[in-house]
Parts: C-alpha cells; structure tokens; sequence
C-alpha cells in the first residue's frame, strides 16, 4: 500500500495532535475551593487553556490535503483504531472517500488520541514517523 498522502505531512500531524490531546483544561476555580490537595507550580504548564494554535494548526494542515488525502488520513486513523483490519485498506479509504470532505476532518479533529491512531495505523503497513527530521 503506498500513501498519496506525503508520510512527513502526517507526522506534522501526528505531533500537533500529541500536543493537542497532551493538554488539559482548567479546573474551575470553584472546584479547587472544594478539593484540599493544592495543585503544586510545576504543573501549571499542564494545567492551562487549550492552546488554540495547535487546534488551528491540526486544522489548517487538514484543509490544506486534497480531499482524497483527507480520506486517506481518516481511513488510516480507522485502521489505528481497529475498526478496519490493514488487509480492508480498500474498504476503509472507500467508506472515509463516501462522506463530505468537512466530515472527514470533522471525524479526525473530534477524534481522541489522534495521534496514537495515525501511529497505529502506520505501523500497520510497516511505516512510521522515524527519521522524518525536526517537526517543530
């Protein structure tokens, strides 16, 4: 199986959506009221909004794929999932080509563990992101 999909735009992908899932909102400040155990300074980093840029990065990356990548994009998260075996590649990139192409980005940006998925679903057909270079 080779990928229309350039392997190094994945990657892009699959490091902004560790970033994105890596993330933790908030608590309310009333909930801390409530809890006894203080949150201590070092992990405040983790303890922040959202960071919109890497929404809009991962977003921006998936406008920028052509409607058949984006396919290809979902139809490999399915396969990192397990709802497609690797041998239903055809099956799997069918169903993920049959929607709008919003739907397909939709169904990747509201996915949990994207990146885990893309990961999975690469290594499946024996790929990965090692050695693709600095993704910063």
């Amino acid at each position: 199986m080779e990928l229309e999909t350039p392997l190094d735009t994945i990657c892009r992908l699959i490091v902004r959506a560790r970033e994105w899932d890596s993330q933790v909102p908030e608590n309310d400040e009333e909930d801390d009221r409530d809890d006894p155990v203080s949150t201590d300074d070092q992990y405040d980093v983790m303890l922040d909004e959202k960071n919109e840029a890497v929404e809009t990065e991962i977003q921006a990356l998936l406008d920028d794929l052509a409607d058949d990548e984006t396919a290809e994009v979902l139809a490999l998260a399915w396969i990192g999932r397990g709802t497609f075996e690797p041998e239903d590649w055809e099956d799997a990139l069918a169903e993920a080509s049959d929607g709008e192409r919003n739907d397909a980005a939709d169904q990747l940006m509201d996915m949990p563990m994207l990146a885990a998925y893309l990961e999975a679903g690469l290594a499946a057909f024996g790929m990965s992101c090692e050695g693709i270079g600095q993704l910063d």
